[in-house]
C-alpha cells in the first residue's frame, strides 16, 4: 500500500452550468476573475495535485475564496469535482456508489466544522454518541466510548449539558470528541478553531497536537491563519484563487517562499516561535567532529527555538543535541546554523 493516505490528482472544480469545456480555458491561463466575467462560472480549484502521507497532519491554508474549503469537501465527496481523482487508500472516492460513499463517510472520515454543527436539542453525551448511534453500536459500548472521549477533551461533568449552556471552546471540544468517537482514519477539520478566542484557540491547538501524537490519524486541517498552520502542520499547502501556490513543510514555507504571495504571508512571522528543533536539525554527517566532541546543550525535538534560545546565549554550547521520544539523539544543530535560520 502507498505511504500516502490521500492522493489528489489533476483536481478541477468549476462552479456553473457547463464547467467541463472551461477547463481548457483555465489551462490556457484564464484566471478566476476573467472566468467569472466572461463565462459566469466560478473557478473553485485548478489542477490540484497533493499527496497526504498516512498519519500526518496536513494543513491547507489560504485567504477567503482561495479554494481551501472546497478542496477538503472533495475528500468525502460533499462536493463533486469537475475533473480529476481523489484516491484514499488506493481507491478513487469519486467512483464510489452512493451506498459505498455512505459507508466511506460513516467509517473512514469524520468532520469538525467551524460553526460546531452540534444538535441543539441533544446533550453533550448524545452529540458525541451520534455517529455511534448511526452505526448501530451497542448502547452500553456507545456510552462507554462517548464518555471516554468526553473525558479526553476535558468535558467530564458536562455530559448532560446542552450546547447552548457551553462556551464556544467547549462546544468545539464536543465537536472534536464526536469526530474521534467514530474512530475515523481521516479527520477533516474545516477552520475548526477560527471562531474561537485566541487563548481558547491555543488550548484547542494544543489538545489536537497532544491527541495526534497518540492517535496518529490522518488529519486535514483548513485555516487562513499562518501561525496556526505552522504550529500544527507536518506539511502546509497554500492556495490562491483555486491554484496551489506552494506546498512543503514549515521550513520550506518560511525559509524558501516560492512566490510573492507566500513571501507576503511569511514576512512578519516570528520564526523562533514557530520552528521546532526537529525542523532545522542536521544529521551527524553535516557536523564537524570538533563540534560533536564539544560541550552540548540537549533539547527536545518538538521544542520551538524560543524555548531554548536563551540557554544557547547564556551557556554558549558547541552544539545543540536534538533528542527523540526515547531520549537519544536524532539530530544536531550548531549555533551558527541556528543564527543563520533566525537571520534569514
Amino acid at each position: 500500500m502507498s505511504v500516502n493516505k490521500i492522493e489528489i490528482r489533476n483536481l478541477y472544480k468549476i462552479f456553473g452550468e457547463k464547467p467541463l469545456p472551461l477547463i481548457e480555458k483555465v489551462n490556457n491561463g484564464m484566471g478566476k476573475d476573467e472566468l467569472l466575467e466572461k463565462h459566469n462560472h466560478v473557478l473553485g480549484l485548478s489542477d490540484i495535485n497533493l499527496d497526504i502521507p498516512n498519519q500526518s497532519l496536513q494543513v491547507i491554508m489560504g485567504l477567503s475564496g482561495s479554494g481551501k474549503s472546497t478542496l477538503i469537501r472533495h475528500i468525502n465527496r460533499l462536493i463533486e469535482p469537475t475533473s480529476g481523482s481523489m484516491m484514499v487508500d488506493g481507491q478513487d472516492v469519486l467512483t464510489l456508489s452512493q451506498n459505498d460513499l455512505l459507508e466511506f463517510r460513516k467509517n473512514k472520515t469524520a468532520m469538525v466544522f467551524q460553526k460546531f454543527a452540534l444538535l441543539p436539542h441533544k446533550t453533550v453525551l448524545e452529540n458525541v454518541a451520534f455517529g455511534l448511534y448511526i452505526k448501530k453500536i451497542d448502547t452500553a459500548e456507545t456510552e462507554k466510548k462517548s464518555m471516554y472521549w468526553i473525558e479526553r477533551v476535558g468535558l467530564l461533568g458536562f455530559e448532560h449539558r446542552y450546547p447552548q449552556q457551553l462556551s464556544g471552546g467547549m462546544q468545539q471540544r464536543v465537536g472534536l470528541a464526536r469526530a474521534l468517537a467514530n474512530d475515523p482514519d481521516i479527520l477533516l477539520m474545516d477552520e475548526a478553531f477560527s471562531a474561537l478566542d485566541p487563548l481558547i484557540r491555543k488550548d484547542m491547538q494544543d489538545i489536537l497536537l497532544e491527541l495526534q501524537s497518540e492517535l496518529k490519524k490522518t488529519v486535514v486541517f483548513i485555516t487562513h491563519d499562518l501561525d496556526e498552520a505552522l504550529k500544527l502542520g507536518d506539511r502546509i499547502a497554500i492556495l490562491k484563487d483555486g491554484l496551489m501556490d506552494q506546498e512543503g513543510d514549515a521550513v520550506d514555507i518560511l525559509l524558501s517562499p516560492k512566490t510573492n504571495y507566500v513571501k507576503n504571508f511569511v514576512e512578519d512571522v516570528n520564526r523562533s516561535r514557530v520552528l521546532k528543533a526537529r525542523n532545522i536539525m542536521q544529521d551527524a554527517s553535516a557536523i564537524s567532529k570538533d563540534l560533536l566532541n564539544g560541550q552540548s546543550l540537549k533539547v527536545k525535538a518538538d521544542d520551538v527555538i524560543e524555548k531554548f534560545i536563551d540557554r544557547v546565549v547564556v551557556d554558549k554550547p558547541d552544539l545543540i543535541e536534538v533528542l527523540g521520544e526515547n531520549g537519544s539523539a536524532i539530530g544536531y544543530l550548531s549555533p551558527d546554523r541556528l543564527s543563520e535560520i533566525l537571520r534569514k
